[in-house]
């Protein structure tokens, strides 16, 4: 299969494109930057140098590159993340999100492209109910603000590409890490860790599920044999309330035990939105992925792939 991946340079991108190769495929992968196309070649792709949001230019792209799948790995995320100016962060991923997929599916329906994997969230369900979220429970697009908007504009990214393609795949992964995240060596929760500036607050009772970059890759690789659209979790096996992940990630790391702190401190240090977040989150199911696509993930918990990373 001749694919075409948009985003390749990203945490996930950089993992994709090698398993794609040996799986087979054919691959193009999209960059903006020309100085990374050679690392794009090395991995045994074609590199393709265009921006997203050139709509005339990425469908002359796409259209020479005549794939049979586009997968969308793009976001805008900074290497670290100012919590009082949050709106500032989702704006620019929004904006890959309405933009960048809008061009994307123009692209795949101009070159008759009948796949197209994308990627979404697993951490924005609504947080009400039970610990453990399917994929037919709500997302929380009433979340507040910045949140809600950024959650619409996922749901939109979302139904336009189940909508617009034969097969639409939405990906919604749990929490990153690995090399290149924010948890990985050098990334910016690990920093925050080792200052002791990311604290557990309040009982640390937000659900968070993790899924390493390379099951993260995998997934996709999985996901191109999908026979029909559909909304697939991908997560690791054990869901944790950050009172339980994040001593561990911290002694993993060689920081110390992680304070803890009163939702109201909390509030004034990171903003309401994040506080409300980070204490109601809400775990996911990786069960109709694996029943339906066969995948599991290599690193099946966090415990284990955070200390081996």
């Amino acid at each position: 299969m001749r694919v075409f991946v948009a985003g390749a340079t990203g945490a996930v991108g950089r993992r994709l494109v090698p398993q794609l190769v040996a799986a087979g495929h054919a691959v193009v992968a999209l960059t903006r930057v020309q100085s990374r196309a050679a690392a794009i070649a090395a991995a045994g792709a074609e590199p393709a140098v265009g921006d997203v949001f050139n709509r005339d230019g990425l469908l002359a792209i796409v259209r020479a590159a005549v794939p049979d799948a586009i997968v969308h790995q793009l976001t805008d995320l900074p290497a670290a993340v100012n919590p009082r100016k949050l709106d500032e962060t989702y704006e620019r991923n929004n904006r890959v999100r309405r933009e960048g997929t809008r061009n994307l599916l123009a692209a795949a329906v101009q070159s008759g492209v009948k796949r197209f994997v994308v990627q979404s969230m697993a951490t924005w369900y609504r947080p009400e109910g039970g610990r453990l979220k399917s994929e037919s429970d709500p997302l929380w697009s009433d979340g507040p603000e910045p949140i809600g908007e950024a959650v619409r504009t996922l749901a939109t990214m979302e139904t336009s590409v189940m909508r617009e393609t034969p097969i639409g795949i939405v990906l919604r992964y749990g929490g990153f890490y690995g090399a290149g995240t924010w948890y990985g060596p050098g990334g910016d929760i690990a920093r925050r860790m080792k200052s002791r500036g990311f604290p557990v607050i309040a009982q640390g009772a937000g659900i968070t599920s993790f899924v390493h970059v390379d099951d993260a890759a995998s997934a996709v690789v999985n996901a191109l044999n999908a026979r029909s659209s559909a909304v697939y979790n991908v997560v690791d096996d054990e869901p944790a309330p950050a009172a339980e992940w994040m001593p561990v990630y911290a002694a993993a790391i060689g920081a110390p035990r992680p304070l803890r702190v009163p939702a109201f401190v909390a509030r004034l240090m990171i903003g309401k939105a994040l506080t409300m977040w980070m204490t109601t989150m809400r775990g996911a199911s990786n069960a109709k992925i694996a029943a339906e696509l066969g995948w599991r993930p290599s690193h099946t918990t966090w415990r284990t792939g955070l200390a081996n990373d």
